[in-house]
Parts: C-alpha cells; sequence; structure tokens
C-alpha cells in the first residue's frame, strides 16, 4: 500500500465521510476568533520533518501506543523529531485532535502532513512503506543499514 493511502486511510479512520474540512470542524469546535490557534498549530506541525504529539516523552510515554510510534522512530533511527506532550497543555491535546479531525494520541505528521497514529505508522513500518517515506524527508531508516549490514555477512 502506498503511502499516500495510508494517509487517505488514516483520514478516513479519524475523521469520518461528512465531517468537512479540518479548518471547519475546528472553527466549528474552537470558534472562528481561535484562528491564532489553529495557526499555531499548523506551525508545530510544519516545525519539523517529523513531529510527534503524544501522552508523555519520548524518554517516558506514558501509554503503549504512544510507546509504540516511540520505538518504530527508534527503530528507523529517527533521532531528530518535534515531540509536543499533550498531557502538559489541554488546550493543545484537544486542539490536535480539532486540528487533525481525529480522536486519537498519538498523532504522526511527516512534512507538515497528517500520517495517522500508532495504527498506521505500524503498517508503515510493517510493509516498507515507512522507510520510503523517511527517505523523502532525507533521513535513511536504520533498517536499511541493518539489512546492509546483513547482505555482506
Amino acid at each position: 500500500m502506498s503511502a499516500s493511502l495510508y494517509r487517505l486511510s488514516a483520514t478516513l479512520l479519524c475523521r469520518g465521510n461528512n465531517q468537512g474540512t479540518a479548518a471547519d470542524v475546528f472553527g466549528r469546535r474552537w470558534g472562528s476568533q481561535n484562528t491564532s490557534s489553529w495557526e499555531h498549530l499548523a506551525s508545530l506541525v510544519k516545525k519539523d520533518k517529523v513531529v510527534v504529539f503524544i501522552k508523555g516523552t519520548p524518554a517516558q510515554p506514558m501509554c503503549g501506543f504512544n510507546n509504540a510510534v516511540v520505538q518504530i522512530l527508534w527503530m528507523h533511527g529517527v533521532e531528530y523529531y518535534a515531540a509536543y506532550n499533550v498531557l502538559e497543555d489541554q488546550d493543545l491535546r484537544q486542539g490536535i485532535k480539532n486540528y487533525a479531525i481525529c480522536p486519537t494520541i498519538a498523532q504522526v505528521y511527516l512534512n507538515g502532513e497528517f500520517v495517522g497514529g500508532c495504527d498506521i505508522l505500524l503498517q508503515m513500518h510493517q510493509n516498507g512503506v515507512l522507510v520510503d517515506e523517511l527517505k523523502k524527508l532525507g533521513v535513511r531508516s536504520a533498517l536499511l543499514e541493518e539489512e546492509t549490514i546483513q547482505e555482506k555477512k
């Protein structure tokens, strides 16, 4: 399955079919006076190549799904990514759910695009799509290096 199909799958799982655009839903839930909040979230997801909103921190994720996201990134050797602890800020926690129109945390963004949560990232990892997506970001997966080492033996 291609990365774009994974993104579509994540979008349909989280958003349903009739909720409108992210901006529409955000406006309905937060009100039009919070455009600065919308802009703030947009800047956060675009700040780094890989951005994760999790419960806890990468060093201490607070649930299994969030830990799985951190471990998948670690296995691929993704060392530099922005991680935002939604437990520290309830506005951020609700805001990012509204922004992606997805009620679950962890949320992963690659190059400013919502990818999905733990389930989607795990599928991408298992099918090798994550390696390709990281390559597009200029990140060489550590799993490729491991394959090279195994091939040389």
